[in-house]
């Protein structure tokens, strides 16, 4: 399956991502911040997509999305679906240009977290560099 790395201060949503995602067959990796998160794509080998939090403290997820490092003029074209608590989440993924988002608080969190995981994987295409 895939490589995932995610990124997110909150150890019960990192620890549910990462108990889904490996009953789906994919490999995790995880960071608690946009630094560490950054650590881990340098460290490579590079994700398949980057599973991101938006408010996180050291590094938040758009200030890392905007400084990931470009790998072969970017055709690595790692997709980043957002997560978050947050009610202005679409507008946030829009200024990001990716259209993969979901809410924490979603009451189906992981049948939601696997399809749009699927999604963002057949799709793979990155945000754009704005």
């Amino acid at each position: 399956m895939a490589n995932v790395l995610i990124v997110d201060d909150s150890s019960d949503t990192v620890a549910l991502s990462a108990e889904l995602l490996e009953a789906a067959g994919h490999c995790i990796t995880t960071g608690f911040n946009g630094e560490e998160g950054l650590k881990s794509l340098n460290a490579g080998p590079l994700p398949d997509c980057v599973l991101l939090d938006v408010d996180m403290p050291v590094l938040n997820g758009p200030e890392m999305a905007h400084r990931m490092p470009l790998h072969d003029a970017g055709e690595e074209r790692i997709p980043i679906l957002l997560v978050s608590g947050r009610n202005d989440l679409p507008e946030v993924a829009g200024r990001m240009g990716t259209p993969y988002f979901l809410r924490k608080a979603s009451s189906d969190y992981g049948e939601a977290l696997l399809h749009i995981l699927d999604r963002a994987l057949r799709e793979r295409r990155a945000p754009s560099a704005a």
